[in-house]
């Protein structure tokens, strides 16, 4: 299959992909500020830059997108144009975090992995409970890595 768009538009398009301050996660963002915790940005000092780092809870929060590191979720398909190049990107993005969680995981720091599906899309949370479910892995003691995705969707 060919692409729609010129190989400029594309390249266009792929330009503005963002990698800090996305939609999903100032939601995160703002959920944790509302709840009272307060936190860090991209802290570029520990494994992975976690976009979100609790110091005060020693947690650091990753907003995955569901593309970009490859999830298997509704959100995810793979493009149908430079195949190779789409699954070593992809496959190398999902490597590297979990490098960066085992990083994190020695140095005594519990990550949460919030995915986007979990915001947004047919399978998203409600709002109360994607909280919820933050609020008691940041103030509680156990696991030490915890992954929020969207609702299982029933067949």
């Amino acid at each position: 299959m060919t692409d729609r768009l010129t190989s400029e538009q594309r390249s266009r398009n792929m330009s503005r992909v963002r990698g800090k301050d996305t939609k999903p996660e100032w939601v995160i963002r703002r959920l944790l500020h509302g709840m009272g915790f307060r936190y860090r940005l991209h802290r570029r000092d520990l494994p992975g830059s976690p976009d979100i780092v609790l110091p005060k809870h020693r947690v650091a929060v990753f907003v995955h997108g569901c593309f970009w590191h490859g999830h298997g979720c509704h959100l995810f398909r793979w493009p149908a144009t430079r195949e190779e190049f789409w699954k070593a990107k992809i496959a190398r993005n999902a490597e590297r975090d979990a490098e960066a969680l085992a990083a994190l995981n020695v140095a005594g720091w519990r990550t949460l992995v919030v995915w986007e599906c979990a915001i947004k899309g047919r399978t998203c949370l409600q709002k109360s409970d994607l909280a919820c479910r933050m609020g008691s892995f940041i103030s509680g003691t156990q696991p030490e890595c915890l992954s929020i995705g969207g609702r299982s969707e029933e067949a």
